[in-house]
C-alpha cells in the first residue's frame, strides 16, 4: 500500500523541493545572461552604410516608349496639318510626288530599323506610315475623285486599307501594330457600303450583323493576343449595335413581312451567339453568351408572331418561347455551357413574365383589406367585385392568369425530376404560384361571391395537408377578408375556420400554426358576433374574454410544446383587444381587469410561469382603482392601501425566508405606497382628521422601525411625522412671524449660525454616530 505521510511532513518535503526548483531557475537565467552578454560582445560592428541613391521613378522602356509615341502623334499631327492647309499650293504632281514619297519612306522605314533592333521605334514610324494611308486616302478622293460619293468610296477605302495594312502586317511579321489596325479598318466596309446603296435599316443591321460573324469566325481562328482582342471586340461591338437595332425593328414592326424581316435578323444574331458559346473556352463567358442567345431566339419567335395577335397576348408568346428552350437544355449534344445558358434564358424570360402577372395576385390577394373600412356594406355583384372595393382591376387578367399557370406547370415539371439540387425551391414555387391561380380564377371568370368563397375554402383545406402550413394560413386570412362583404359570410366563414383550425391543431405538425389561428378566429368571431347582436363594445369585451381563458387551458395542457408560446402570444392579444373594448365603460374595464388578473393568476400556478403572478398583482390592484373610481371614490387612501397591504405582506414573507432581505428592499414600497400620498393629500386638507391619522401611522411606524433597528421604516416614518407635524404648526408659526418685528428673523438666524459655528465639531461627531447607528441597522 502506498505511504502517506502526516500533512506536517509532506508539507515540509513540498517546500524543499519547491526551494531547490527556485535556486535550479536561477542559476540557469545567471547562465544565460552571461551567454547573451558574450555573444554580443563577439558580433563584429558593421560600418554605416552609404545613403542609398534616389531611385528613378521612370523605367528607361517606358521613358523610350512615351518618347516615340509623343514623335508619332505630333508627326502624324504635321502630316494632316500639311494635307489640310498646304496641299493647294502645290500642283497635281507635286501632290502626287510629296504623298507618294512620304508614305513610301515612311512605311519603309520600319524595315531597316527591325535589322538595328530598334522595335519600339519601328512601330512608332510603322503606325506614322498607317496615319499617312489615311491621309493619302482623303487627298486622292479631294483631289482626283470629288464627284464619287463619299460614302461609297469611304467603304471602298477602308476595304483597301485593311488589305494594305493587313499585307503589310504580315510582311513584317515583327510588329504588333499593323495588322489590328487592319482588323479595325475591315469593320467599316460592309456597313458603309450598306448605307451607301441607300438599304433600309434591315440592310443595316445585317451589314453589322455579318461583320459580327466574320469577326466571330476570326477570333476562334487565332490566338491569344492583340489580333484576337480585336476581333473580338469588333464581334461584341458591332453585334451588340446589330442586335439593339434587330430589336427595334422588331418591336416597330406592323406587319408580317417586317416582323419577319427582323425575326431573321434576331435568329441570325442568335446562331452566332450559340455557335461562339458552344466553342469559347471560358464557362462564365460561354454561358453569357449562350444566356444572350437564348433571349434572341424568344425576342424572334415572340416578335413574329406578336403582330398577328392583339398587344395583350404579347407576353404569353414570349413565354412560350422561353418554355421551348428547355426542351434544347435537355439535348445531350449540346455543351454544358450552352445549356446553362439557355436554362438561365428560360429562367429570366419566365420570371420577366410573373412580373408582369405579379399586378393581378396582388389586386386578388390584398383587394378584400379593402373591406375593413366598411365591412358589411351589402351584397357583392360577383368575385370580382368583391376583390376590387377599393383597387382597379388589372387589364389583361386572364392572360395574366395563363402565365401564372404556365410557370406553375414548369416549375412542377422540375420539381419531379430526381437529382436535381433545385427541386425544393421549384416545389415551393409551383404550390405558390398555383395558390395564387386558384385564388385569382373566380375572379377573372367573373363567378358568383360564393363561388369564390368556396374555392378560397377548399384551398385551405387542401393546403393545411401540403408541407407548407403558412400557405393554409395566408388563404384562411384572405378568405376572412373576403368574408366581410356581408354580415351572414363573416360569421359562417369565422366559424368554419374556427372549427378547421381546431381540427388541424390535432396533428403535431400543424400545432404551432393552427392553434394560435384557432384563438385568432375564435376572437374575430367573438368580436363579429357582438356587432351581429348589436352589443355595445363593452359587453362585446366579456365575450372576447373567452378566448384568453381558453388560451390559458390550452396553455397548461400543452406544456413545453413548440406551440405554447405562439398560444400565450394569442391569448394576449385577446386579453388586450378585450380591454381596448371595455375602456370606455370604466365599470365594465374594471371586471374585465379582474377577468384578467384571474387568468394571470391561474397561468402563474404553472412552475415555468410564475413571473405572471406579477401581471396578476397589477390587473387586480387596477381593477380595484377603476372600480373605486366608477365609484367616485376620491380618498387616496382607498387606492393606497390595497396595494401596501399586500406590499407589506410580501416583503415581510421575503424577509421571514432570507434575514438578510434589507428593510428598503422589504418594506420601502410598501410603506412609500402607504405614507407618502395621504402626507401629499394632508397638506391640502383643511380638516385635522386626516393629519391625525397619518401622523399616528407615522409615529407607530417610526417605533417599529427603532425597535427592531430598522433603517426604512425608521427614515420613513420619521420623516412624514416630522411633515406632518409642521404642516400642523404652520398657521401658528405664520402668526408668530407676522406678530414679531422684522429685525426678529435675520437676529435669530445670525444667533443659530454662531451656535451652530461654535460647536461645529461635536456637531459632527453627534451626526456620524447617528449615521453609524442608521447603518447598523438592517
Amino acid at each position: 500500500m502506498t505511504h502517506i505521510p502526516p500533512p506536517a511532513e509532506e508539507l515540509r518535503l513540498l517546500d524543499a523541493e519547491l526551494w531547490q526548483l527556485d535556486a535550479r531557475r536561477a542559476q540557469l537565467l545567471a547562465r544565460r545572461a552571461w551567454l547573451v552578454a558574450s555573444l554580443q560582445s563577439a558580433r563584429p560592428v558593421r560600418p554605416p552604410l552609404p545613403p542609398a541613391a534616389p531611385r528613378p521613378e521612370a523605367s528607361a522602356p517606358r521613358v523610350q516608349n512615351v518618347l516615340l509615341l509623343l514623335g508619332g502623334v505630333l508627326l502624324t499631327i504635321a502630316a494632316i496639318a500639311f494635307t489640310l492647309v498646304s496641299w493647294g499650293h502645290l500642283g497635281i504632281a507635286g501632290r502626287a510626288l510629296v504623298l507618294g514619297t512620304v508614305t513610301l519612306a515612311v512605311l519603309a522605314a520600319p524595315v531597316p530599323l527591325l535589322r538595328r533592333g530598334l522595335r519600339s521605334t519601328a512601330e512608332s514610324v510603322a503606325g506614322l506610315g498607317l496615319a499617312l494611308t489615311v491621309l493619302d486616302a482623303y487627298a486622292l478622293h479631294g483631289a482626283a475623285l470629288t464627284d464619287t460619293d463619299g460614302t461609297g468610296y469611304a467603304a471602298v477605302a477602308a476595304a483597301v486599307l485593311a488589305a494594305l495594312w493587313t499585307a503589310y502586317g504580315r510582311g513584317l511579321g515583327a510588329l504588333r501594330l499593323p495588322l489590328p489596325a487592319g482588323l479595325v479598318a475591315a469593320q467599316l466596309p460592309l456597313v458603309l457600303w450598306a448605307v451607301a446603296a441607300g438599304a433600309d435599316p434591315y440592310g443595316v443591321a445585317t451589314a453589322m450583323l455579318v461583320t459580327a460573324g466574320l469577326d466571330a469566325v476570326l477570333a476562334f481562328g487565332m490566338t491569344a493576343g492583340a489580333v484576337r482582342v480585336t476581333v473580338t471586340a469588333g464581334a461584341y461591338g458591332l453585334g451588340g449595335w446589330g442586335v439593339l437595332a434587330a430589336g427595334w425593328l422588331s418591336w416597330t414592326a406592323t406587319g408580317p413581312g417586317a416582323a419577319a424581316r427582323a425575326a431573321a435578323l434576331l435568329t441570325f444574331a442568335a446562331v452566332i451567339a450559340l455557335v461562339a458559346a458552344a466553342r469559347l473556352p471560358e464557362p462564365a463567358v460561354a454561358k453569357g453568351t449562350a444566356l444572350a442567345g437564348g433571349l434572341l431566339l424568344v425576342a424572334a419567335g415572340g416578335g413574329l408572331l406578336r403582330v398577328f395577335l392583339s398587344a395583350d397576348w404579347a407576353v404569353p408568346v414570349h413565354l412560350a418561347f422561353g418554355v421551348a428552350l428547355l426542351a434544347a437544355v435537355r439535348a445531350d449534344r449540346l455543351p454544358e455551357p450552352v445549356r446553362q445558358g439557355l436554362l438561365r434564358a428560360s429562367a429570366a424570360v419566365q420570371a420577366l413574365a410573373l412580373l408582369w402577372a405579379v399586378p393581378l395576385a396582388v389586386v386578388t390577394l390584398l383587394g378584400p383589406l379593402g373591406r375593413v373600412e366598411r365591412p358589411w356594406s351589402g351584397e357583392v355583384s360577383d368575385a370580382r367585385a368583391a376583390v376590387t372595393a377599393h383597387t382597379p382591376w388589372p387589364p389583361y387578367a386572364g392572360q395574366a392568369l395563363l402565365v401564372l399557370v404556365a410557370v406553375a406547370g414548369v416549375l412542377a415539371a422540375l420539381a419531379v425530376r430526381r437529382h436535381q439540387r433545385w427541386r425544393p425551391q421549384a416545389r415551393t414555387g409551383a404550390l405558390l404560384l398555383a395558390w395564387a391561380a386558384c385564388l385569382a380564377l373566380p375572379a377573372v371568370l367573373e363567378l358568383p361571391y360564393t363561388a369564390a368563397l368556396s374555392t378560397a375554402g377548399a384551398v385551405t383545406v387542401t393546403a393545411a395537408f401540403l408541407p407548407t402550413p403558412w400557405l393554409a394560413l395566408a388563404t384562411s386570412l384572405h378568405i376572412a377578408f373576403l368574408s366581410l362583404a356581408t354580415r351572414s359570410a363573416t360569421l359562417t366563414v369565422l366559424s368554419a375556420l374556427t372549427v378547421l383550425c381546431a381540427t388541424a391543431a390535432r396533428w403535431p405538425r400543424l400545432t404551432p400554426v393552427a392553434a394560435p389561428a384557432v384563438l385568432g378566429y375564435a376572437t374575430a368571431l367573438a368580436c363579429a358576433t357582438g356587432a351581429a347582436a348589436a352589443w355595445q363594445p363593452p359587453h362585446t369585451a366579456l365575450l372576447v374574454l373567452c378566448v384568453p381563458v381558453v388560451a390559458a387551458l390550452a396553455a397548461a395542457r400543452l406544456g413545453a410544446s413548440p406551440a405554447t408560446l405562439p398560444v400565450e402570444a394569442a391569448g394576449t392579444t385577446a386579453a388586450v383587444l378585450a380591454l381596448g373594448l371595455a375602456v370606455t365603460d370604466p365599470p365594465m374595464l374594471a371586471t374585465v381587469l379582474a377577468g384578467c388578473g384571474v387568468i394571470a393568476a391561474g397561468t402563474a400556478a404553472r412552475p415555468e410561469r410564475r413571473e405572471a403572478g406579477y401581471a396578476a398583482a397589477v390587473l387586480f390592484l387596477l381593477a380595484t382603482w377603476v372600480r373605486l373610481a366608477a365609484w367616485d371614490v376620491t380618498t387616496p387612501e382607498a387606492y393606497t392601501l390595497p396595494v401596501a397591504v399586500p406590499a407589506l405582506l410580501v416583503g415581510a414573507w421575503r424577509r421571514h425566508r432570507d434575514p438578510l432581505t434589507g428593510s428598503w428592499t422589504a418594506y420601502g414600497p410598501g410603506l412609500a405606497a402607504a405614507l407618502l400620498p395621504s402626507l401629499a393629500a394632508a397638506w391640502s386638507d383643511p380638516e385635522w382628521t386626516r393629519p391625525l391619522l397619518l401622523g399616528a401611522a407615522a409615529l407607530l411606524v417610526t417605533l417599529l422601525g427603532a425597535r427592531h433597528r430598522l433603517r426604512a421604516p425608521l427614515v420613513l416614518g420619521g420623516s412624514v411625522l416630522v411633515l406632518d407635524a409642521l404642516h400642523e404648526l404652520a398657521p401658528y408659526l405664520v402668526q408668530v412671524a407676522d406678530a414679531l418685528p422684522r429685525w426678529v428673523p435675520p437676529a435669530l438666524a445670525g444667533v443659530l449660525l454662531l451656535a451652530v459655528g461654535a460647536t461645529y465639531e461635536r456637531r459632527i461627531r453627534d451626526v456620524r454616530h447617528v449615521r453609524e447607528v442608521l447603518e447598523r441597522m438592517s
